[in-house]
């Protein structure tokens, strides 16, 4: 709610805060409210908020330890979401989670869907330890670029000699067009550089967010298996 100043003087004064609130209305209906849609101010500021407020997150499994004896000892695990981008004249975008097992360095693919049964609690549970971990973390996040590169190298990329062709048809189009004119304007070159950047195969990886989750034994156990 734009509001910063108001949320420092709380934190300053350890204060009981009072948050605004705010009615989002996405259909036409009596409800009073905002209207939010598609490419709205409002929508755009909460993408934003998310994004960046959402980059980076450590959490704990909420682990009920009944034998007040025997702490639990708890896994660290780095899990980073990435999109990698196919673009061409199409586009082709795939979600990628992998979580990175901290001490022995196995790689877990779609560690989100695999966790996202689990509780977790941004604090460390009662009788509960964790674990050092033996890989840091520039090192688990270079393990994991070098996975999601063998991934693309692995990948199929007839797309992108497909682009070439459908490209190559344009510039003879382009060329028959203007075959009967002696001197090529300027916008002949225009088009047809346009027609090279937007056939032109490449492919983008893009940062979503990451994590730091430290898990029980049961649960390292479980996504061990699950490779």
């Amino acid at each position: 709610m734009n509001r910063p100043f108001y949320w420092h003087y709380l934190e300053k004064t350890e204060g009981i805060p009072n948050p605004m609130s705010i009615t989002l209305v996405t259909t036409g209906n009596d409800i009073e409210g905002e209207m939010i849609h598609f490419g709205s101010p409002r929508l755009r500021q909460i993408y934003s908020t998310a994004s960046e407020l959402g980059a980076y997150i450590r959490l704990f499994e909420k682990v009920e330890n009944k034998n007040n004896n025997n702490n639990t000892p708890l896994h660290p695990w780095l899990m980073i979401n990435m999109t990698i981008s196919y673009l061409c004249d199409r586009k082709k975008e795939t979600l990628h989670s992998f979580g990175l097992h901290l001490l022995n360095g196995t790689i877990i693919e779609d560690f989100y869907e695999k966790t996202s049964r689990i509780s977790f609690t941004p604090k460390i549970p009662d009788y509960c330890f964790t674990l050092s971990p033996i890989i840091k973390i520039s090192s688990g996040i270079k393990r994991i670029e070098e996975k999601i590169e063998k991934m693309i190298e692995d990948d199929d990329h007839s797309w992108a000699g497909q682009a070439k062709i459908r490209r190559q048809h344009d510039l003879d189009l382009l060329e028959k067009f203007y075959e009967d004119v002696e001197e090529l304007p300027e916008s002949y070159h225009i088009e047809k550089k346009a027609l090279y950047e937007q056939y032109d195969p490449k492919i983008q990886v893009a940062f979503v967010n990451a994590g730091v989750f430290y898990l029980s034994n049961e649960q390292f156990f479980k996504l061990a298996s699950s490779r």
